[in-house]
């Protein structure tokens, strides 16, 4: 049985919870959230015999991973801890490690205590063809990502187009993946993830897009390289709690968790 720690209570959080029940390889044992939720938090999943904790040092006992669901402070403010305790730290935030200083602390902390950095695939499919690719070369990768207005909502994309009244497509960013991991928080860990796989965060090329015919998001990602070239593309369908992710971000979450539990993995 491997015990897993949450960080965070959100859309993701809540999906992983649901999914994984009591009784597989991989047990969701206790949740760390802030201080002012966790009464709310406890009563919640009391029915699970869940601890609740503000804060890792209150663990009654070290759990075998830490998956992080609560955005790029989860990171920032748990990922070192977590990984200096010798604890493999489970990211699904990756627009976070565009900070290069945060990134640095992070893979350090982990080669010092043995412990794993480890990176969700997300939203998007492909992470690991583009790592295989990166072996013998890439030369160029792009990202594009369409979702409806109202993914952009709460972004700086307000403060380009009125997007209550749009009509057709508009781009709202277009530059490196470094920078549209500081912009859009939120909306860019995709680009993120494929940044890391592939020619890093300064090389990749992002164009994100508010598009009002879409109810889905959709990302598409070009690669080219010495190994020829790869196209993919994904529609996926957003949380129903959370406009800003995909289904499929959440589920990569229990993926990655279930293929670390179970005595037989796929991919990773």
């Amino acid at each position: 049985m491997m015990d897993v720690l949450l960080i965070g209570y959100g859309a993701i959080a809540q999906e992983v919870l649901k999914r994984i029940q009591p009784g597989e390889a991989a047990n969701i044992n206790s949740i760390l959230v802030r201080a002012n939720r966790v009464s709310e938090v406890r009563d919640t999943v009391s029915s699970r015999g869940i601890e609740v904790v503000s804060s890792l040092s209150e663990l009654s006992a070290k759990p075998d991973l830490i998956a992080e669901c609560a955005g790029h402070s989860g990171v920032r403010e748990y990922g070192v801890e977590a990984l200096r305790s010798g604890t493999d730290f489970l990211v699904i935030s990756i627009g976070a490690l565009a900070d290069t200083e945060l990134f640095a602390a992070l893979t350090l902390a982990a080669k010092e205590a043995g412990s794993k950095l480890i990176l969700a695939a997300g939203a998007v499919a492909g992470a690991d063809a583009l790592a295989a690719a990166r072996v013998g070369g890439l030369n160029r990768v792009k990202y594009t990502s369409r979702k409806p207005p109202k993914a952009w909502k709460g972004t700086p994309a307000e403060d380009v187009a009125n997007l209550d009244e749009l009509t057709e497509e508009i781009t709202l960013y277009q530059g490196s993946a470094a920078e549209a991991a500081k912009r859009y928080p939120q909306n860019a860990n995709v680009a993120a993830t494929i940044a890391l796989a592939g020619v890093g965060f300064a090389k990749t090329e992002v164009r994100l897009v508010a598009d009002p015919t879409r109810d889905g998001n959709l990302h598409q990602v070009r690669a080219e390289g010495a190994f020829g070239s790869v196209d993919i593309e994904i529609l996926g369908n957003p949380l129903p709690d959370n406009p800003k992710t995909s289904t499929l971000a959440a589920h990569s979450v229990i993926a990655e968790i279930r293929r670390r539990a179970e005595p037989v993995e796929i991919g990773g």
